[in-house]
């Protein structure tokens, strides 16, 4: 078995990642809302008798993709224990990412 010290420098240095991960995450879906703010004005337009311009609908859709985006985390987060799985869903996402970098392997 392994020292103690050893054991507790490791619980450290993986809290650590957890936790620079989760901030980055959360800063993330903060950076994304914040952007999303504009939507319920332009939403509202058809409810207050206007109708929504070409701009309008160009913009809702700008805004609907971010969102759509924004679903999975929105989901881990309302699931019960959604909070301790984020990090391995961006833990996943991530491996996704460094996949799709790989050079594809020569076809012969």
């Amino acid at each position: 078995m392994p020292p103690l010290h050893i054991i507790r420098s490791h619980a450290r240095r993986t809290f650590q990642s957890v936790s620079n991960l989760t901030q980055r995450e959360k800063q993330r879906l903060l950076a994304e809302m914040q952007q999303t703010r504009g939507v319920v004005p332009i939403l509202m337009k058809p409810r207050n008798g206007q109708s929504w311009s070409n701009e309008d609908r160009a913009l809702l859709r700008d805004h609907l993709t971010r969102l759509s985006r924004l679903s999975p985390y929105l989901v881990l987060v309302v699931m019960p224990g959604g909070f301790f799985i984020l990090p391995v869903f961006a833990w996943w996402l991530d491996r996704r990412r460094m996949r799709q970098r790989m050079p594809a392997p020569p076809m012969n």
